[in-house]
């Protein structure tokens, strides 16, 4: 009862000295603490007077603000806890993952100290969050982790505590959107987190800038409508890239323009750039080139001709430096996989019988082709590049996927390979085997290996080389379509969506954490190794 009073007196002290512009929200929020006051109800039924009082001293402590100024995480309906997650070792080497592909945009992981060997469960399972419609990855940094998803007409932009699941806050918008192919209707884009804001692209083609300590609204630009974009095969799918003070789009206008930066700030347009090519799937990637900061682009989308291509530019000022036509001829087909860059060097990929090439960026910035190649096409994951060699699932649909080697220098498939294996599935009160393969997968590398989430649910760790692909772990996380989110790994947790219903176990679609965290020494075990006895 202190606190409410207190807090009451305070507000009125400082709506008096407050200027104009600020004792409207002075007043409002005084408002609030009336309503929350249990003198309100000293006038109503006695025996309904002193439970309401002890609710409310109950409840304020979980309402009102933290030290901090954040509120704390609480648990909520579709939060499933299975275990605390395990400390993490000093000697542990973390890492936020705030956007797309994480902080290196590309899918390699510098985490070192994971946990590499568990069983056919899988890691162990920390929570689990049942969603709605996605096919975006989480963002996280800090405290943080936001993530969207679609339930009935609304989207669910939510703010979770990334160790145990709770939620901070949670931001809804409407959506009608409705995909054209039958594939989900949820967001695609994956959030971009920046010091106190979070950027959330719908599939609809409006992003929403939101205060991350409590997901306020601070502006929204609705792209779609002011370049007249219409919707796109699958819907927007491309993630904002944030540059220093901007975000940069492939918003792909009809005519122009086809990339555009915004002010993170206001949302103000910065810069407009190119008279061709619509928007992809795929995200711009930053990198140095030649001491200079550049951005590649790889647009295409729905056209009559269909055209795309890779586009570099520089992000201060939105000047292109070269055009790549890089598209198939098909009309149905899009570009979604994003550029790979290696020191002064630049790979895109498409599928739809398109190929492979790898270009150099020269001093002049203009581009000289190196190589390109018929023979591989990733859909729409990326590949990791190591000692020289791109690994890659290569292949538009499942029964053509394999997983590939490529010699970088040269463009040769040095080693092509479908991973398969035997699973034992119970349909009633049979059981049967059934031949499985990651198909068209994601790879991440981390710690000295690699990381492999196949699109039915499958977790593998795989020791790859020009030689040969091994599988040391194996582990049906779930059986579910669509697994086509990268895999997301901060701070020793792994973070996979599971996008469809599990076929055999029929648990609905969920956000799963799952501990990479090396387990703790027992109290035996630390004395042990201490012990100069044992050496």
């Amino acid at each position: 009862m202190n606190a409410l009073s207190t807090d009451a007196d305070s507000l009125r002290s400082r709506r008096r000295r407050a200027p104009v512009r600020r004792r409207r929200n002075l007043h409002a929020r005084l408002r609030q603490i009336r309503s929350c006051s249990p003198r309100r109800f000293a006038a109503g039924r006695p025996g309904r007077r002193r439970l309401t009082v002890a609710l409310l001293c109950g409840l304020w402590p979980a309402l009102a603000p933290a030290a901090d100024g954040l509120r704390e995480p609480r648990a909520f309906d579709r939060l499933r806890v299975y275990r605390p997650a395990p400390p993490l070792p000093e000697s542990y080497r973390a890492e936020d993952w705030p956007c797309f592909l994480g902080p290196r945009h590309t899918p390699v992981s510098d985490e070192r100290g994971v946990l590499k060997d568990w069983g056919p469960n899988g890691p162990p399972l920390i929570w689990a969050m049942e969603k709605g419609e996605s096919y975006a990855s989480p963002a996280i940094g800090g405290r943080f982790l936001v993530y969207p998803h679609r339930i009935g007409d609304e989207v669910l932009v939510e703010c979770l505590e990334p160790t145990t699941g709770r939620r901070y806050w949670q931001f809804r918008y409407s959506t009608t959107y409705s995909d054209r192919y039958g594939y989900g209707n949820g967001p695609r884009a994956t959030p971009v987190m920046d010091h106190d804001r979070v950027f959330v692209y719908s599939a609809q083609g409006v992003l929403y800038c939101l205060q991350l300590a409590d997901g306020r609204l601070l502006w929204k630009k609705d792209l779609a409508e002011e370049y007249k974009v219409p919707q796109d095969f699958f819907g927007t799918a491309t993630s904002p890239l944030l540059w220093n003070d901007r975000l940069i789009i492939n918003v792909g206008a009809p005519k122009g323009p086809c990339v555009i930066a915004l002010d993170k700030k206001t949302g103000r347009v910065l810069w407009e750039s190119g008279d061709r090519w619509g928007p992809s799937y795929a995200t711009p990637v930053p990198a140095t080139i030649h001491g200079r900061p550049t951005v590649f682009v790889f647009a295409g989308g729905e056209s009559r001709p269909p055209t795309g291509g890779l586009l570099s530019l520089d992000p201060r000022t939105g000047r292109i430096d070269f055009r790549f036509p890089w598209r198939s001829r098909s009309y149905e087909s899009v570009n979604a996989s994003c550029p790979l860059v290696i020191g002064q060097r630049v790979f895109v990929s498409a599928t739809y019988q398109t190929g492979s090439a790898l270009l150099e960026v020269q001093r002049d910035f203009r581009h000289r082709v190196v190589w390109t190649t018929d023979e591989v096409g990733l859909h729409w994951n990326v590949p990791i590049h190591r000692d020289g060699y791109l690994y890659a699932y290569d292949g538009r649909n499942e029964p053509d996927a394999a997983l590939v080697c490529v010699e970088l220098k040269t463009g040769r498939v040095v080693r092509r390979e479908v991973l398969q294996w035997e699973d034992e599935v119970r349909i009633g009160d049979t059981v049967q085997k059934v031949t499985m393969s990651p198909f068209r997968g994601w790879l991440l590398q981390v710690d000295g290996g690699c990381l492999s989430l196949g699109e039915w649910g499958h977790l593998l760790w795989l020791d790859l080389t020009p030689q040969r692909f091994r599988i040391v772990r194996r582990a049906w996380l779930f059986a579910a379509r669509e697994t086509w989110t990268p895999p997301v790994l901060s701070h020793g947790l792994l973070y996979i969506c599971q996008n469809t219903r599990d076929v055999l176990n029929k648990t609905p679609p969920r956000l799963l954490c799952y501990s990479l965290r090396p387990p703790q020494p027992t109290t035996s075990e630390a004395g042990s190794q201490g012990d100069p006895s044992d050496e």
